[in-house]
């Protein structure tokens, strides 16, 4: 047995932080979620197994006890994806603060100023920052600590934060590496397993199974507690963190509207995506189905894959697919977990899971890559295709079962065929 002890910080500050302690066996992590208000502490316990070691955390130890000439580290991904627990992790090695820019008082560190400025350079040799897209102006202040005091910094966010601080971001180039944190990988959940030889065909049909009914959120993936528990906190990251966080930081004025347009996208897996029809649909404008579209895929809740062209006038598509980078979240949003062999978007939802692996592969390990799908006039189809920066081109089949290769990508190209059956030997 050991002893952990756990200090609940109240968001409003005439609450002292109070402190708990508690017995767990070394063999298990007892996770506590809190519900604040004003004078109430109300907790649940679930059960965990022990975190997963994330395929990035060697490039962040590196970027920390390496001398770097780019001194600023930003970690993209959405939230509940891990960021937050890597910095906790670092920072307690590295006897850092992090700096939480949810909140008003963290922002308010970083004013631009010689003197708040040079407080934080005095106190620390690296600084930790969560959720930076919430504070754009920062991207001036982290300038001129790296620039003026050589200070290592280290922030967690959504990449919109390039939009978002516009000129001040692009006066950082050359200044900062960008790594991402996203989803669970297929590699990161076989690594943790320790599968051996004897076990590896149950647990790759565990591993489809589970990722394609409740995704790879590392709080839902990791909990051993009940189908219906996974799928409330499903429903709580959708409700909590994909619709109001980004309601909030983009002063969107519909919560329902951006449900209603993830829901139908949601519907219309595997297949080419019409924003007109969505609009229609709603009856919304389609330049705001287009914007709410284009920030779910900034913030890592949509995979968009364009059509490829060619100058072949065979090649036709105005559109393109949107997938899901967590197919627990797509589950949730139309209310369907049922098994992907019951269930009639069968083909949807395995395509979907392919795309997921590899732009999660293309993203973690820094892949100069760029991903398509392609269609002919006569409706032939290629699911998907991959370019890399030298106009190399791989075509992927994604079926279920052993197939035939089709033949009708306009050049040269390797083929390759992904299914049930060597899905995890093609990810890991």
């Amino acid at each position: 047995m050991i002893q952990l002890s756990l200090t609940v910080h109240s968001t409003f500050s005439k609450y002292p932080p109070s402190t708990m302690s508690f017995l767990v066996s070394s063999e298990q992590v007892i996770h506590f979620s809190f519900n604040l208000h004003i004078d109430t502490v109300q907790f649940s316990s679930k059960i965990y197994s022990m975190k997963v070691k994330r395929t990035i955390d060697t490039k962040i130890k590196e970027f920390l006890t390496k001398k770097t000439t780019d001194n600023i580290l930003f970690i993209w991904g959405p939230r509940r994806s891990g960021k937050t627990t890597l910095l906790q992790k670092f920072a307690k090695e590295m006897k850092a603060p992090i700096f939480n820019f949810d909140f008003i008082s963290d922002r308010q560190r970083f004013v631009p100023t010689e003197d708040s400025l040079r407080k934080l350079a005095q106190e620390n040799e690296i600084i930790f920052i969560d959720e930076i897209q919430n504070y754009p102006a920062a991207t001036v202040p982290i300038k001129i600590l790296n620039d003026v005091y050589k200070i290592k910094v280290v922030a967690t966010g959504s990449s919109e934060l390039r939009q978002k601080a516009g000129e001040d971001f692009d006066t950082m180039a050359g200044r900062f590496q960008e790594i991402y944190c996203l989803p669970l990988s297929t590699k990161e959940i076989y690594n943790h397993e320790h599968v051996n030889i004897h076990d590896k065909g149950l647990f790759e049909r565990n591993l489809v199974k589970n990722l394609s009914m409740f995704g790879a959120y590392p709080e839902v993936y990791l909990s051993k507690s009940s189908e219906s528990y996974k799928i409330k906190r499903l429903e709580k990251i959708i409700e909590t963190y994909v619709l109001k966080d980004i309601i909030d930081i983009y002063n969107l004025k519909n919560i329902k509207l951006a449900k209603d347009i993830l829901t139908k996208v949601a519907l219309q897996l595997g297949s080419e995506v019409s924003v007109r029809e969505i609009a229609n649909s709603l009856q919304a404008n389609m330049g705001t189905v287009t914007s709410y579209i284009e920030i779910f895929i900034k913030n890592y809740i949509l995979i968009p894959l364009p059509s490829f062209k060619t100058n072949a006038r065979k090649a036709v598509s105005e559109n393109r697919k949107l997938y899901f980078y967590d197919l627990g979240i797509r589950n949730a949003l139309i209310k369907d977990f049922r098994e992907i062999e019951l269930r009639p978007d069968a083909g949807g939802l395995w395509e979907n899971l392919v795309v997921i692996e590899f732009e999660k592969m293309k993203k973690i390990n820094g892949l100069l890559q760029t991903h398509y799908f392609y269609r002919e006039y006569g409706g032939k189809e290629v699911d998907f295709i991959i370019e890399d920066y030298k106009k190399n081109y791989t075509c992927v089949e994604i079926k279920k079962s052993k197939g035939k290769i089709r033949t009708i990508f306009p050049l040269p190209h390797k083929s390759k065929v992904i299914t049930k059956d060597n899905f995890v030997e093609e990810f890991v």
